[in-house]
């Protein structure tokens, strides 16, 4: 159950992460992504896609037909997690990843 719980959460914070590149691609801009301080929105789109995939599949080998509230509350909670951090640190216009 405990493997489940964390994948539900991984799988909130790789669907939730998804949502950025993919409206910055989308929208024509370079991002920030694990290729490059200043990604092409092309780049963007294919780790949007690459989060959407990884997510998916999380999402549907952890059984979510079978999920009680606490795998929802484990979901939401990484796309929380994930979301508000973000949000902290983009609001820093210096922000820049280690690599």
């Amino acid at each position: 159950m405990v493997k489940r719980l964390i994948a539900a959460f991984v799988s909130g914070i790789l669907l939730l992460n998804a949502v950025p590149h993919l409206v910055q691609g989308i929208c024509g801009e370079s991002h920030m992504t694990p290729f490059g301080v200043e990604s092409s929105a092309a780049v963007n789109v294919i780790w949007a896609w690459v989060n959407l995939i990884i997510g998916g599949l999380i999402l549907k080998l952890s059984k979510p037909k079978e999920w009680t509230p606490r795998f929802w509350v484990a979901f939401s909670l990484g796309g929380f997690i994930l979301s508000l951090s973000l949000a902290f640190f983009w609001s820093n216009h210096g922000a820049r990843l280690p690599w």
